[in-house]
């Protein structure tokens, strides 16, 4: 009998980057959009836009789509130079779907247009108030950044700002409001969220937008999604109405897992954590958040991940942890063996919440999810710079009779890891590694509780193991 796959964390290839993802549901299938970041990038968002899919069924049969917009079709951006931030699909009253996204130097709303959910994008115009002039260069427009768009009959409500903490010329997050060719503004701008220099008596305060709108409706409520000021946590607010009256509601997922307490205190951080870009969507029934983590030390090497979510009978989202089994409806089977780069906890006795801008440090004293060869080679990740202390975090697994854990390692480094099921209880057994020029696998007879638990693998010893995978037996 053949078992069926599992959906992991990342639930994209391990060596595809795709920060911001945006998903949507059309016709059956879920597609992904998102900016696109390149592995060793030295900046944001390198390489052209591409799109994933997969069944609303199987959240773990992901098809790649293909490159469906290049930096290049923008006539501002003729030679490349500037690069495609975080993008947004909606399908306009033709039928077509509609691509909104900015580019990284200058302050328009550009607008691509399809037949297809992913097919070729051509370049379609720029969004532009009545008179011709574009969106965000009139004298006194605020900055356009991170387009979040809603269409609804005959509008669509456009969503954007970036708002840096004590930045007073930055009011907060715009909505505006186009006509049906998609880019003339019929709507100005209004501001739909305090900044954090006018938060005071907001309810958002220490919580405030930042960045990434993104918007959604469940029902008659509009969930107006964004990054906050702290980066690595992703918000939302709600109102009955798609332009005022929105109300903070709460942090739907932070890529450190800060504020989460059930399984360790609130403010320990247990991911190196940086900005966050995401929504949610309903596939089959059940709601997703979506949203990205940061690897290979550095700021520009991120991933796609998605937690399930649930409502509250008011409508409030509790917070949900950072997994390795967000797609697969449960936790992970409890054998067999698991690459290591599903950890979504990873950490040291030298706490740091955020990912160095630079990675200078990153790269020499922390552990980090990184892959060989150059971007595009379809290399498995691992983990790197597992020095003492350092720390893999995997959730969940539900184990029934397991006796033996094996472990593949290299490099050099003489130690031991040791398998407990919380971070910070009794190891249950130990695996002993030594320097290896390749990938070599250790074992131990370690028994795991049956039960549905966390697996964490910390090495203590000298020098510096590189972590490949682990085996359930």
């Amino acid at each position: 009998m053949t078992m069926k796959k599992q959906g992991f964390n990342p639930y994209l290839p391990s060596w595809e980057y795709i920060p911001d993802a945006e998903p949507y549901v059309f016709n059956g299938r879920v597609y992904i959009y998102g900016s696109h970041d390149r592995f060793n990038g030295y900046v944001y968002c390198m390489n052209d836009y591409v799109c994933w899919s997969a069944p609303v069924d199987d959240l773990t049969d992901w098809r790649y789509e293909g490159v469906i917009y290049k930096k290049t079709d923008d006539p501002l951006n003729p030679d490349g130079s500037m690069c495609l931030y975080a993008p947004d699909v909606t399908v306009g009253p033709d039928g077509r779907y509609y691509l909104y996204y900015v580019l990284d130097k200058v302050s328009v709303v550009s607008v691509a247009v399809c037949d297809t959910p992913a097919g070729r994008y051509e370049f379609y115009g720029y969004v532009h108030y009545p008179d011709g002039t574009r969106l965000g260069e009139r004298e006194g427009d605020q900055h356009q950044f991170d387009p979040g768009v809603l269409t609804e009959g005959d509008k669509t409500y456009l969503y954007t700002g970036f708002c840096p903490r004590g930045d007073k010329s930055r009011k907060g997050p715009m909505a505006t409001v186009l006509g049906p060719d998609m880019l003339t503004v019929v709507e100005e701008p209004v501001f739909i969220a305090p900044s954090e220099p006018y938060s005071k008596g907001s309810g958002y305060e220490g919580h405030e937008f930042f960045e990434a709108s993104s918007i959604r409706k469940r029902g008659d409520t509009y969930y107006f999604i964004y990054s906050s000021v702290v980066f690595h946590e992703l918000c939302y607010a709600t109102s009955k109405h798609p332009t005022k009256d929105f109300v903070y509601g709460g942090v739907i997922v932070s890529n450190s897992d800060l504020h989460i307490d059930t399984y360790k205190p609130a403010e320990k951080p247990m991911f190196y954590g940086g900005n966050n870009h995401g929504s949610i969507v309903e596939i089959n029934g059940q709601w997703y958040i979506f949203y990205h983590r940061h690897t290979n030390g550095t700021n520009f090497s991120r991933q796609a991940c998605m937690e399930p979510i649930k409502f509250l009978e008011d409508g409030s989202i509790p917070q949900v942890e950072m997994t390795s089994c967000g797609p697969n409806g449960g936790p992970l089977r409890g054998y067999g063996e698991y690459p290591a780069y599903l950890a979504c906890n990873l950490y040291c006795k030298e706490e740091s919440l955020y990912t160095d801008w630079t990675a200078s440090w990153m790269n020499n004293q922390f552990p980090k999810i990184t892959q060989d060869g150059k971007d595009g080679d379809e290399e498995i990740g691992y983990i790197a710079n597992m020095k003492d202390s350092a720390t893999a975090g995997f959730k969940y697994f539900d184990c029934r009779g397991v006796k033996r854990v094996r472990i593949k390692a290299r490099g050099y480094c003489s130690g031991r890891f040791e398998v407990k099921t919380s971070w910070n209880g009794p190891a249950l057994g130990s695996i002993p590694v030594e320097s290896s020029n390749i990938w070599k696998e250790y074992s131990a007879d370690i028994a795991i509780p049956d039960g549905v638990h966390a697996l964490y693998f910390t090495y203590t010893g000298s020098g510096s193991a590189h972590f490949g995978s682990f085996t359930l037996e």
